[in-house]
């Protein structure tokens, strides 16, 4: 049975957050990537894995060494999942700002 991850369960871990902000500005290999966290390597790999399972990061073999980037066009696809909710809250924090902006101005 192949079982597939959903992103947003991928994502809602901080520790994958934060590897994906690592490999956002650069490639990086598995050693590289673990190297900033406090946890063993294989938890990282696990991390890694699940990253990728997700297509949120790709990885290319250069030699011996295996460089974990990130797929720019499935993370897009989180952004326009994502956008509508954005601005619904965008609009509703504006609307509470003025009535909040009205109440005040009555004191």
């Amino acid at each position: 049975m192949n079982l597939r991850r959903d992103v947003f369960q991928a994502i809602a871990d901080p520790t994958r957050r934060a590897i994906l902000l690592l490999v956002a500005s650069q490639s990086m290999t598995a050693g590289a990537i673990a190297s900033n966290f406090d946890t063993a390597r294989p938890t990282v790999s696990k991390h890694l894995h699940i990253l990728t399972e997700c297509e949120l990061l790709e990885q290319e073999q250069n030699g011996r060494e295996i460089y974990y980037h990130i797929n720019a066009k499935k993370m897009k696809e989180v952004a326009d999942f994502i956008e509508p909710f954005r601005s619904m809250w965008d609009d509703r924090f504006n609307k509470l700002e003025t009535i909040m902006k009205k109440y005040k101005s009555k004191k």
